[in-house]
């Protein structure tokens, strides 16, 4: 996580009192990966150039006080550990531990637990409530209203830019809290149809892929994606869930494995999809809407409106000349059932906010009638009346006999949308499990396992220790 902070002055000693840090912001991590932890938080203090020079005998002492505050606090940290070792976890860690090392007393976290297991959430929700016993205060940046009843005692609620309300988390709920952030009654449930007419649409078998420097991203995935049901993957970040869904849709180079397309239009004749190029694939009906930091990075072109986006996946149907009546009428449903926020079907994509371009780009994907439809992080950055949305479209596409594979990065979603749930860590399947039936600490157990450890069917809530220590409740406040 980046940290910024009013003042950037070296210190020989900390000391809170005398060197006060008012401001901490935490967003994105920005690591020097070679360093030992405690070198990386004991001389970040002078990586200013001209800045007073210190000595390296002084490396010692400081990490003698980095400790110090990990202990204080409850952090659990390898000050030898190299960063590049380190788990997503652990490098918030490491940033949470230099803001504090540098004198902060208001932390400012932004989606801190987007993607955190369930065990290190409560792990970091115990060291937040350890800095609040002592007098810290706490703003959290966060989408998820289960974690808001969880850790503050106090929530402002933003729409639009507009301050709506702030109040007490033990005065309010769930509900209310949605209806002031979308101004307006949503429901917060999700319906689950049961599968019906369940057939395999899409089989994987011992995929295996590396990347430019020849480090295995897929190892022997198999899987299988059924017409009619909506599977699941769940996964930390950058355990391979992009590379898996790029290899289906030939986006990805495969080194080995089979991926294998039944296609219904031909009474479910198996189709060698790793034949085929991708726009054979998606020709097939097999159709990719992927999310990415960057949205206009695939599927999109900033500088083409609406209507032109809409036509990315129509032109090739065209002889001489273009038919713009459908694509201009695809681009203006979508502008009204997704409630698109632009000024007119001809604005240019790169001028809409993050959000909107989404649902442009999940809605055109939803809308070619796919048979096998691939989400990844379809509501990412997207309100919560608008993600209700898209997960009911995608139930709806399940409801019309389509194999939908779902990446998400919530697990109470995963857990209640999907009909199975396929666990993946370090590019390896950790287990497949029943979403009616799935635990939370579960999937996170499988979420941190590097091979197949873990007996699904063994695997029960009694072997997890979920124990949570609330703290102290006095000191500072979390907002």
């Amino acid at each position: 996580m980046e940290a910024h902070r009013a003042e950037n002055d070296a210190y020989e000693n900390y000391d809170e009192a005398e060197h006060p840090g008012p401001l901490a912001y935490m967003t994105k991590p920005k690591f020097h990966p070679e360093k030992e932890t405690k070198r990386k938080l004991a001389l970040m203090p002078l990586v200013g150039i001209g800045r007073r020079i210190k000595f390296n005998w002084l490396a010692k002492k400081r990490a003698d006080i980095v400790q110090d505050i990990a202990n204080r606090f409850g952090f659990k940290i390898d000050l030898k550990k190299k960063i590049y070792d380190m788990s997503v976890s652990e490098k918030q860690t490491v940033e949470i531990i230099k803001v504090l090392y540098r004198g902060a007393d208001i932390l400012i976290l932004d989606e801190p637990t987007a993607v955190l297991t369930p065990q290190e959430i409560d792990k970091l929700f115990d060291v937040l409530r350890n800095m609040k016993a002592a007098g810290k205060s706490i703003i959290i940046i966060t989408h998820k209203l289960n974690e808001v009843m969880a850790i503050s005692d106090r929530v402002a609620v933003l729409r639009k830019g507009e301050h709506i309300a702030t109040v007490n988390t033990s005065e309010t709920n769930e509900q209310e809290l949605t209806e002031m952030m979308v101004g307006k009654k949503v429901s917060l449930n999700i319906d689950r149809a049961e599968p019906h007419d369940v057939k395999n649409r899409l089989v994987v078998s011992g995929l295996t892929a590396v990347d430019a420097d020849g480090v295995k991203v897929l190892d022997d995935i198999s899987f299988d994606a059924r017409s009619g049901e909506i599977l699941g993957i769940a996964g930390i970040a950058g355990s391979g869930q992009r590379q898996l869904l790029e290899a289906i849709a030939g986006l990805y180079k495969v080194k080995d494995g089979t991926i294998t397309y039944f296609d219904p239009n031909k009474d479910d004749a198996p189709v060698d999809l790793r034949s085929k190029t991708p726009v054979q694939i998606r020709d097939l009906g097999v159709r990719l809407s992927f999310v990415p930091e960057d949205r206009l990075g695939m599927g999109l072109v900033g500088n083409m409106d609406l209507i032109d986006n809409m036509m990315l996946r129509s032109y090739r149907k065209g002889f001489m000349f273009l038919d713009r009546k459908s694509p201009k009428k695809l681009a203006e449903t979508i502008v009204e059932e997704l409630e698109v926020v632009t000024p007119s079907t001809h604005t240019a994509v790169r001028k809409l906010s993050g959000g909107n371009v989404q649902k442009v780009l999940v809605g055109r994907e939803i809308a070619a009638s796919p048979s096998v439809l691939m989400a990844a992080y379809p509501v990412r950055g997207l309100d919560i009346n608008s993600s209700y949305t898209i997960y009911n479209l995608l139930n709806e596409q399940k409801e019309k006999g389509v194999a939908v594979i779902f990446v998400g990065e919530d697990l109470d979603v995963l857990i209640e949308l999907c009909d199975r749930i396929l666990v993946i860590c370090a590019g390896r399947v950790t287990g497949i499990v029943d979403g009616r039936r799935a635990i939370k600490e579960q999937i996170g157990l499988l979420m941190t396992k590097t091979s197949n450890e873990v007996d699904e069917n063994q695997m029960s809530i009694d072997d997890l220790n979920d124990e949570q220590d609330n703290g102290n409740d006095e000191g500072g406040e979390t907002l």
